[in-house]
C-alpha cells in the first residue's frame, strides 16, 4: 500500500542498529540528568546496546505506580516540568491497580501521531478518505493519536464518541464513511445494532479499512467483522507508557505487525527466565522508547505475549521486524484452570464458532472444590430441549479445543451488557465462596 516515510521504513538493518544506539545513548544521558526515577536506575557507562539489555533493570508496571506514588500525579519519572504538558492521559486502572498517568509536550504529540499516519498510511488510507474514531475520548489515550493522524494526513474525520450505537451506524451509511477507528468489542456491538436496524453493513455502508486494536482479539472475530463490514481489518497497538502506536499490521501478510523500531526497541524475553528468545519462540515484550521527552521508558515489562520474526519474511520491503500475529495474549489474563492455561481469546474462538451465540461472558468458579469455566451465552429463544443441546455442543468444543469442560447457560439475545470499549469478557472469581 505505501510507505509514509520510505527513508525510516526501508533503512537497512545495520544502519538501523546503528540509529538506534544513536537515540539510545541520548535518551539515557537526557533521563539520567533530569528524571528522578532514572537517575536512580539507569547504571553509568553503558556502551553499546548489547550491554544496554543485559544491564539496564527491567521496569514493572508496580514500579511505575510507586513512583507516581511519590508525588502524584506523575512523581518522580516526569524529565520535564509537566507544565509544558500539552495533553494528559491514564490507564483505565481496571486491573486493581491506580493508573499510570501520563503527560505529553508538543514534540512528544507530533511523533505520536506520526505513528498512527505511519500505520493508516500502510493500510491504505489517504487524504481522500473520510475516517470515523469511535471511541469514548476519555483519560485514556486510546484511539486519540488516530483522530489527529488523520487530520494530519488530510482526511475529513468524523469523531462518534458522544453518539450511541444507532447513530454511529446511520453515520456510517449517511457519510459513506471509508475508515473506521473502534475496539474489537465495539464492532461486534455495530455489527449487532446494524442488524436490528435491518441495515447490511457490507452492502449499505461504504468502509474499506478498520483499524481494531485496544484489546486482543481472536481470528474468528477478525474474519466476523470484515464478513459484516465488507472491509479489511487491520491490527494496531499502543501503550500509555509508551505513547504511540509500537506495530501495526502490514497489508502484504496477515498477522504480521511491524515494529515501528527508529522510534521503539523491543526485546522479546522468556517469561520465567527473562533470558533474549529466539524469532520464532514466544515470550514477553519488553519496550524501550527512544523519543519521548516528557516521560522516558526504558525496558518495560508490558505482560504482553508474542512472537517476533525477522522483517525478510514479510516481503512487502520494510526492513523492520514484525510480531506474528501481534499481541497473542497477556501474561497477566493467563489462568491455570485444573493445569490447563487458558486466555480471554481462547474462549472467544471457542464461542466465535457458533453463529446461534451473539454476546457472551465467562468466569472462573470454585465449584465443590473443582476450578470450573462458567460460561453465560446469548442465544436466540430455545426450547428447553434445544437449549440443552446447544449447551452440550459448546461445552464438548470448549473441551475439544482447551481441554476442560465448562458450565454453559443460554441468555435471552441483549441480556448481557454492552461497551463502546474493551469488554471485560472473563472474571476470575475463585477468591468467593461458591456451593
Amino acid at each position: 500500500m505505501g510507505y509514509w516515510n520510505s527513508r525510516a521504513e526501508t533503512m537497512p538493518r545495520a544502519e538501523l542498529a546503528r540509529w538506534q544506539w544513536r537515540r539510545l545513548r541520548r535518551a539515557l544521558a537526557y533521563a539520567a540528568d533530569r528524571s528522578p526515577l532514572w537517575a536512580q536506575r539507569i547504571p553509568g557507562g553503558i556502551g553499546s546496546l548489547e550491554e544496554y539489555t543485559a544491564r539496564m533493570p527491567l521496569l514493572f508496571k508496580a514500579d511505575l505506580v510507586a513512583a507516581q506514588a511519590a508525588g502524584p500525579p506523575y512523581g518522580t519519572w516526569p524529565a520535564l516540568d509537566p507544565a509544558l504538558g500539552v495533553r494528559h492521559h491514564q490507564t483505565s486502572g481496571t486491573s486493581g491497580h491506580p493508573p499510570v498517568r501520563t503527560f505529553d509536550t508538543e514534540r512528544d504529540w507530533a511523533w505520536i501521531t506520526d505513528t498512527f499516519c505511519t500505520a493508516l498510511y500502510a493500510n491504505g488510507v489517504r487524504s481522500r478518505h473520510q475516517g470515523l474514531v469511535a471511541f469514548g475520548y476519555g483519560l485514556f489515550a486510546g484511539f486519540w493519536g488516530m483522530h489527529y493522524a488523520l487530520e494530519r494526513m488530510g482526511c475529513t474525520v468524523v469523531p462518534a464518541g458522544g453518539l450511541d450505537s444507532t447513530a454511529t451506524v446511520r453515520l456510517l451509511v449517511e457519510r459513506g464513511i471509508e475508515v473506521l477507528g473502534l475496539t474489537p468489542s465495539y464492532a461486534l456491538r455495530l455489527m449487532e445494532r446494524a442488524r436490528e436496524m435491518g441495515v447490511d453493513l457490507a452492502r449499505d455502508a461504504g468502509v474499506e479499512v478498520i483499524l481494531a486494536g485496544a484489546e486482543p482479539r481472536s481470528d474468528a472475530t477478525t474474519r466476523a467483522v470484515e464478513e459484516a463490514f465488507g472491509a479489511r481489518v487491520f491490527n494496531a497497538a499502543g501503550t500509555t507508557e509508551f505513547g504511540g502506536v509500537f506495530m501495526f499490521e502490514c497489508p502484504q501478510r496477515r498477522g504480521a505487525c511491524h515494529i515501528n523500531e527508529p522510534l521503539v526497541i523491543e526485546e522479546v524475553l522468556h517469561p520465567v527466565t527473562r533470558r533474549p528468545v529466539g524469532y520464532g519462540e514466544e515470550g514477553v515484550r519488553v519496550t524501550t522508547g527512544l523519543y519521548r521527552e516528557g516521560m522516558p521508558l526504558f525496558r518495560h515489562w508490558t505482560e504482553d505475549v508474542v512472537v517476533k520474526r525477522p522483517a525478510s519474511a514479510c516481503g512487502c520491503g520494510r526492513s523492520w521486524d514484525f510480531l506474528d500475529g501481534g499481541i497473542l495474549r497477556r501474561l497477566d489474563d493467563m489462568r491455570k484452570i485444573r493445569g490447563v492455561s487458558v486466555t480471554p481469546v481462547m474462549i472467544e474462538d471457542v464461542l466465535r464458532a457458533f453463529p446461534e451465540v451473539g454476546e457472551f461472558r465467562s468466569s472462573i468458579r470454585t465449584v465443590r472444590g473443582l476450578d470450573t469455566v462458567h460460561v453465560v451465552a446469548e442465544a436466540a429463544a430455545y426450547g428447553s430441549a434445544g437449549a440443552a443441546a446447544l449447551c452440550a455442543r459448546i461445552a464438548e468444543e470448549f473441551k475439544r479445543e482447551i481441554g476442560i469442560r465448562p458450565r454453559v447457560e443460554l441468555a435471552a439475545a441483549g441480556a448481557l451488557p454492552r461497551t463502546t470499549w474493551k469488554a471485560a469478557r472473563l472474571h476470575d472469581e475463585r477468591h468467593l465462596a461458591h456451593l
